[in-house]
């Protein structure tokens, strides 16, 4: 049985592609791209089934963080002083954490740079 007084996390994942560099790094110094991958989780109480409606997030998510990340180069976009992967999520958080409304707190976000390769953020 289901304790209404309890809360519970749901994640969506999102994918965008985007191209950066990092000054002065041996490696990253010139301009590459990523098949960036994010998750985003949402903690809140369950009202009505949901936490929150997927439909909803994947809405939010994508009008604050997706359609001003994929297919950019990163570096001109003024977001960012150094587009490292902890910088972004960063960003990313404060992003979705402006939008979120009513009982629903973001809990984390996880941004993958490659297939192994990500930085965890939980707004602290």
């Amino acid at each position: 049985m289901w304790n209404k007084s309890k809360t519970m996390k749901v994640t969506k994942k999102f994918t965008f592609e985007a191209a950066h560099t990092i000054k002065g790094h041996i490696t990253c110094g010139k301009v590459h791209g990523h098949s960036y991958k994010l998750e985003v989780t949402l903690e809140g109480p369950v009202i009505g089934g949901m936490v929150m409606d997927f439909k909803e997030l994947k809405s939010l998510v994508k009008e604050r963080v997706i359609d001003k990340l994929d297919h950019e180069y990163l570096d001109e976009l003024g977001y960012f002083k150094i587009s490292t992967a902890e910088n972004i999520s960063v960003w990313i958080w404060n992003q979705i954490y402006s939008g979120l409304a009513g009982n629903v707190h973001l809990s984390e976000i996880k941004l993958y740079e490659t297939a192994d390769s990500f930085a965890t953020y939980n707004g602290k």
